[in-house]
């Protein structure tokens, strides 16, 4: 087992990815084909089920991609469960303190780093992996969505959390907590990111966040990277495909009239 989005960070990469809600396998393979570095199966904010997600783990593994499951609660036996069932990264939202990140984190390891159970199924190959006990603890991910106030007041802590390997803001639940929805310009979220990003350097881990921003726009990528963000999670299967029917309806509309 070698977790690639791990992997490129240490190597100093940055790194791209996307979500997926639609539940499709089909879909998790077409975006696992395009190339990104890792896919976010959301379990937050899509009818997701474990038998469909495991379908999606089962299609982006024939890829480069390397598979993420985005939880929707803070809850250590879902983690254990995806875990096992082969997703190699764990995404929880709304982390805001390091009792949480810590519960979560060792959630994802095997003692004595942590409280995993013993019992990984597809993760280890179902049996045919016999290196997987002494790997997994090295190479899954926790990550946590940093979406609040009250995460970026204990951003030092969170991350200073063993096994909290990297995160991602949250931008438009971040823009809320302070007060200004999807007012991205403000001097109040652009002091926010300033202090995540900040602590990220500090703490020598990579900084992450979702981009809602035209993914078209390459100019896009290069201002998160100047920013100091090396994990980038863009749009996904429900954006692009809206994105996509709304470019063709209004082309249609200009070439009839």
């Amino acid at each position: 087992m070698k977790n690639r989005f791990k992997q490129r960070l240490a190597e100093g990469e940055v790194v791209l990815g996307s979500q997926l809600r639609m539940g499709t396998a089909a879909i998790a393979e077409l975006f696992g084909l395009a190339g990104f570095d890792f896919l976010v199966i959301d379990g937050e904010h899509a009818a997701q089920t474990p038998v469909g997600i495991q379908a999606q783990l089962q299609a982006i593994s024939g890829t480069v991609s390397t598979p993420v499951v985005r939880l929707g609660q803070k809850d250590p036996d879902l983690i254990r469960l995806y875990l096992d069932m082969g997703g190699m990264n764990i995404v929880v939202p709304l982390i805001d303190t390091a009792e949480e990140a810590r519960n979560c984190a060792e959630a994802c390891r095997y003692p004595p780093a942590g409280f995993r159970g013993y019992g990984p199924s597809r993760a280890n190959d179902f049996g045919f992996n016999a290196d997987y006990f002494e790997t997994a603890n090295h190479e899954v991910m926790f990550v946590p969505m940093i979406e609040t106030s009250a995460a970026v007041d204990n951003i030092d802590d969170i991350l200073a959390v063993p096994g909290v390997d990297t995160f991602i803001i949250g931008p438009v639940d971040l823009a809320i907590s302070l007060g200004i929805p999807f007012q991205f310009d403000d001097a109040k979220y652009v002091a926010a990111v300033e202090r995540v990003v900040e602590a990220a350097r500090a703490a020598g881990k990579p900084a992450g966040t979702a981009i809602n921003a035209d993914i078209r726009d390459p100019d896009v990528y290069r201002q998160f990277i100047d920013q100091g963000f090396r994990v980038l999670m863009i749009g996904g299967d429900e954006w692009m495909l809206q994105m996509t029917c709304e470019q063709a309806m209004a082309s249609y509309s200009k070439g009839r009239s």
